[in-house]
């Protein structure tokens, strides 16, 4: 598995791409995708990483477990319009910590790169309690993949 080194976070190779056509609804006034509009497209992209690897949200809830979100960031490099076909790669960030670290690359169709982003998650146990400790079917996970 090839790995980058970032302070204790490991960049790996597992990612995932999926498509996202551009919904009306998604445009503001300028008829671009309205900037709020990518933390939806990461989401997306989350949720084909998880059915494609594995690591599906109803995979935390079977192991009593939620992961909000408690950290995001996106930064616009160009506009996707009405229409538009966008790629949206998610890449997981392995750290030590009990958390999740994903990032995204959202691409249009010409391939040219339109927004990067970063979410951070957590795991609290299903009375809220935030878990100080990678939980035991995560490490499952990472083993399974090759991390552990």
């Amino acid at each position: 598995m090839k790995r980058k080194k970032r302070s204790k976070e490991i960049i790996t190779d597992i990612k995932h791409v999926h498509e996202v056509r551009v919904r009306f609804n998604d445009c503001d006034p300028l008829s671009i995708v309205w900037h709020g509009i990518y933390i939806t497209y990461f989401e997306e992209g989350r949720e084909a990483f998880g059915r494609t690897h594995g690591l599906s949200y109803l995979h935390f809830k079977d192991n009593d477990y939620v992961t909000p979100i408690v950290n995001s960031n996106c930064n616009h490099k160009l506009p996707l319009k009405y229409g538009d076909i966008a790629t949206v790669e998610t890449i997981y960030v392995d750290s030590p910590a009990a958390k999740m670290i994903f990032r995204y690359n959202v691409y249009n169709q010409n391939k040219d790169l339109v927004c990067v982003g970063e979410t951070t998650q957590v795991f609290l146990d299903m009375e809220g309690t935030m878990s100080l400790s990678t939980p035991e079917f995560f490490l499952d996970w990472k083993r399974k993949v090759g991390l552990l």
